[in-house]
């Protein structure tokens, strides 16, 4: 049965990289922002809590349905639900966009590269972004947790991300999709 620090490094590699799908997805069916980041804060305190995760065969699957029964909890809580609201609420709605098996092993190998650089940041910077983006601790959340301004939050997750995609420029990890190389074309004249 894996500990709690397998569930977090679970969490980061088959949860952390769909929050932006799950976020946008929330905001279409939350309409608002603020409401998004609360049903996600909520979301990893409920995958904090998990002791086991042998039986999760989907991460991104699994944090598309905790968010949704996040957001239908919080739905049935307001004094006044549309019956649209709960009916676009559909299961199907939530786009199964499996990647190939050599995207998964490709971003897992990267994954592991910033996993690794992010033990050799400096302390400050490596706490911060664990807080922010393995925790999910908003930026006001982490300041309290670590009695700082959350300028300091925010100026130590800037510098720890610019340290960590530079650390991966110079391992030759790539960080964004590259596009295709163009083509070139030669003029081959008519003969």
């Amino acid at each position: 049965m894996p500990g709690k620090p397998e569930v977090v490094r679970w969490v980061a590699h088959h949860v952390l990289p769909h929050e932006a799908d799950v976020r946008r997805w929330l905001i279409r069916h939350a309409g608002n922002p603020d409401d998004a980041d609360d049903i996600i804060q909520h979301a990893y305190c409920r995958l904090a809590e998990l002791d086991y995760i042998g039986h999760i065969r989907s991460g991104r699957r699994y944090f598309f349905t905790t968010a949704k029964s996040l957001l239908i909890e919080r739905l049935r809580r307001s004094r006044i639900v549309q019956f649209r609201a709960m009916t676009d609420l559909d299961v199907s709605s939530i786009m199964d966009e499996s990647p190939s098996p050599e995207t998964v092993a490709g971003d897992r190998l990267e994954l592991q590269h910033v996993l690794d650089l992010l033990d050799t940041l400096p302390p400050a910077y490596r706490e911060v972004l664990h807080l922010r983006r393995i925790e999910g601790l908003s930026q006001k959340e982490a300041a309290a947790r670590l009695d700082v301004s959350e300028n300091v939050i925010e100026n130590n997750v800037a510098r720890g991300l610019r340290m960590l995609l530079k650390a991966l420029a110079e391992r030759g990890v790539s960080h964004a999709p590259q596009a295709e190389p163009p083509v070139r074309r030669t003029h081959v004249p008519n003969r």
